[in-house]
């Protein structure tokens, strides 16, 4: 599977993915609500848009809701009051 990403400055960056790690990233953004994916792999020759990328991999990670912590200040104003 041959895939594409394009930076903020327009450069294309061309990867071969086998059909095998495409599937189970597939599988893996079908499960996620939220997901968020990675290309890794080795920068190689120069083309007419960007660049190749040789060796590469994918994998997808899910995006989960970050956990609000209460300020400091909160927690001993509010132990405080409780006393």
């Amino acid at each position: 599977m041959e895939i594409e990403l394009t930076d903020q400055n327009g450069i294309v960056f061309t990867a071969q993915v086998n059909a095998k790690s495409w599937r189970k990233a597939e599988t893996s953004a079908s499960e996620f609500a939220d997901w968020a994916g990675a290309v890794s792999g080795k920068l190689g020759q120069r083309t007419e848009k960007g660049f190749e990328v040789v060796d590469a991999g994918i994998q997808i990670f899910e995006k989960k809701a970050k956990e609000v912590k209460p300020d400091v200040g909160e927690t001993v104003a509010e132990a405080g009051a409780s006393s």
